[in-house]
């Protein structure tokens, strides 16, 4: 049956996420919907499984802990670093998120918690690690992944917004890409 949210589905919901505390943290209303692969680890997982065999305008409230939403916070993933070892024209406030490089290069975001004259705390912990999420949500769509969707673990079909028609996201990436190298030849 194709009608009902299962892996290998590509999922529309629209929803909300409220805090605990009733703190409205993110919304997709039903004209822009969230679109994920289900299945494929998109969305938190304590939301995917709270969705699994829902149909299309079936409204559900999920509420997710932690462990199954950002993961608990964890006070070893705080850093003490240089504030010589940050950019010299970065002006460094309290609560911002930067993007720090680590020893691999991979990119990774922290937050500011707390700045000294010689240090600067950077927490890398998700901003709703160890936080239960309460989301409302409204399945408003559902079809069969496409096997280059399943290939990739991702949704497809963005709408271009200057023709009015879909694209592969992935293609005209790719495209771009061979634009470019035939232009450096």
């Amino acid at each position: 049956m194709t009608d009902m949210v299962k892996n290998g589905m590509v999922v529309s919901i629209a929803y909300t996420l409220r805090l605990s505390t009733g703190e409205l943290v993110d919304a997709s209303p039903e004209d822009e919907p969230l679109e994920y692969l289900h299945g494929a680890d998109n969305i938190v997982p304590g939301l995917e499984k709270g969705l699994e065999g829902l149909k299309i305008g079936d409204k559900r409230d999920v509420q997710v802990s932690a462990a199954e939403g950002y993961g608990d916070y964890d006070p070893e993933y705080v850093e003490e670093v240089d504030r010589a070892d940050l950019p010299k024209d970065l002006p460094v406030t309290l609560g911002m998120t930067i993007a720090v490089t680590d020893d691999e290069g991979w990119i990774e975001e922290a937050i500011v918690r707390e700045i000294s004259k010689n240090k600067v705390k950077l927490d890398f912990n998700h901003p709703l690690a160890g936080q239960t999420l309460n989301f409302s949500v409204e399945v408003v769509g559902i079809r069969e992944a496409t096997d280059e969707e399943l290939d990739h673990g991702h949704p497809h079909g963005m709408l271009d917004e200057d023709d009015d028609e879909f694209y592969d996201d992935d293609e005209d990436f790719d495209d771009e890409f061979e634009d470019e190298d035939d232009e450096e030849a």
